[in-house]
């Protein structure tokens, strides 16, 4: 991994996690947390994967249309080569999108003295957490959680909605391919091994787990029908 500066002396590093389902707000926190930050005079450098063009080739933008200058990158270590000796803060928006790489990338940043706030997904399209999202909530400093409207009932949505045929994890889209929603209005069923894959090791707590709602309303209708 690259020699980056260290700024010990300057500050300690920090992590900021901002983290929620899709029209929630993340990228709108992150460019809050950016001008503020440059309000002060402080060089930031904003990073975002090459794969996401749904508003622009090289910004990064909101769904509300704010928008900031930004740096396309394919794979994590591409933030050190293209790192400024003069930045001391990084920002990077859809940071599910650049897999488990990001995660030693974002810890000798912070060893170094940065202060780095990431925004994404905490959540895929299954309601399964998204590549190194766990883990970098695990290390945040500071985790902001964001939700949105669920378009069903307008209730708080911590879940995406995915509204086009597709089951590969990514699929890069907008308002037309995805919606927001809250946890009764989630219309999907992960397989149970995907939510649960050391299941032999947790087989333990099953017994724990409530019925799910549609077992329980089923009943319910049965001893009614009775």
């Amino acid at each position: 991994m690259p020699n980056i500066p260290s700024f010990h002396n300057f500050s300690a590093g920090h992590l900021e996690v901002i983290a929620g389902p899709m029209f929630s707000g993340k990228t709108e926190e992150l460019i809050r947390r950016v001008r503020r930050a440059q309000i002060a005079r402080v060089k930031v450098q904003v990073f975002r994967h090459a794969m996401d063009t749904r508003y622009d080739d090289s910004d990064v933008v909101s769904h509300s249309a704010q928008s900031l200058s930004a740096t396309p990158i394919k794979s994590a270590i591409e933030i050190f080569q293209k790192l400024y000796d003069s930045t001391r803060i990084v920002a990077i928006d859809e940071v599910q999108f650049l897999g488990e790489d990001i995660i030693p990338v974002v810890k000798k940043l912070t060893c170094r003295g940065y202060r780095v706030i990431c925004a994404g997904l905490d959540l895929d399209y299954r309601g399964i957490p998204f590549g190194p999202m766990p883990i970098l909530l695990a290390l945040a400093d500071e985790i902001v959680k964001v939700h949105a409207i669920c378009t069903i009932c307008g209730g708080i949505a911590t879940r995406t909605q995915r509204l086009i045929e597709s089951e590969a994890q990514v699929v890069v889209g907008a308002k037309e391919s995805y919606a927001a929603r809250c946890r009764a209005h989630h219309d999907y069923n992960p397989a149970e091994e995907d939510l649960l894959p050391h299941k032999d090791e947790l087989s333990d707590i099953y017994s724990l787990l409530p019925p799910k709602v549609s077992s329980l309303r089923s009943s319910r209708e049965g001893e009614q029908a009775h």
